[in-house]
């Protein structure tokens, strides 16, 4: 099976406790289940529900405050905002705007008729959303045609270790809405793909990258 991000062949493994197949592509370091493992939005809703984001709890302000701590600095100040699959609630817009940066927040479960086809940003935030992604490319090529000449695309999602025992024992792919995993280096392979720039990661579980006027 070739890998959804850069079309090379993969190599599979089978997790033993699970009997999950998982596919690895050594090329851009993207690991993906096996296809039967994906759920249609009304099961991944299911799911969703149990989490408790309460947008006054001090733990989750905090949550995105550390995203938007790793990735302010690092931009020249946009105006407009756009928070892809915010989920339930909307507090990540909210504290964009309290930094002057006006935002739009869309969700394909809780708030699907917010988006507006046409409309472009001058960043684009998505956090914890990718690695539910059936087809994470496919998504990416359609923030970056959402974004304004120079704009910024900011995502967070856990990376993998990147090391066949570490994953197995890695907690983050056992959450069954979770079917695709990322490292920098895939979103590299990605921003080489289509034009942009890759400005930098923290090693961990956020990227950040800007379209120039280069770019597709």
């Amino acid at each position: 099976m070739n890998c959804h991000i850069c079309d090379k062949a993969t190599e599979s493994f089978n997790h033993e406790k699970t009997n999950i197949t998982y596919y690895y592509c050594e090329a851009c370091e993207y690991i993906f289940k096996s296809p039967e493992c994906y759920q249609d939005l009304s099961t991944q809703k299911e799911r969703y529900n149990l989490h408790e984001n309460d947008e006054e709890d001090v733990g989750y302000k905090a949550y995105f405050q550390r995203f938007l701590d790793f990735i302010l600095p690092l931009l020249e100040k946009p105006k407009t905002a756009l928070d892809f699959g915010c989920g339930r609630s909307s507090l990540l817009a909210s504290l964009l705007k309290k930094e002057g940066i006006d935002c739009d927040y869309y969700d394909p479960i809780y708030h699907p008729d917010t988006l507006n086809e046409k409309k472009k940003y001058e960043l684009i935030v998505s956090t914890e959303v990718f690695e539910h992604l059936h087809q994470p490319r496919e998504v990416f090529e359609s923030l970056v045609e959402r974004l304004e000449e120079g704009g910024y695309l900011g995502l967070q999602t856990q990376f993998h270790p990147n090391e066949l025992e570490a994953f197995k024992k890695w907690y983050y792919h056992q959450d069954p809405t979770h079917i695709v995993f990322f490292t920098a280096q895939t979103f590299r392979v990605l921003c080489k793909e289509y034009g942009i720039e890759f400005m930098g990661d923290n090693g961990k579980n956020m990227v950040l990258m800007r379209k120039n006027s280069h770019s597709q």
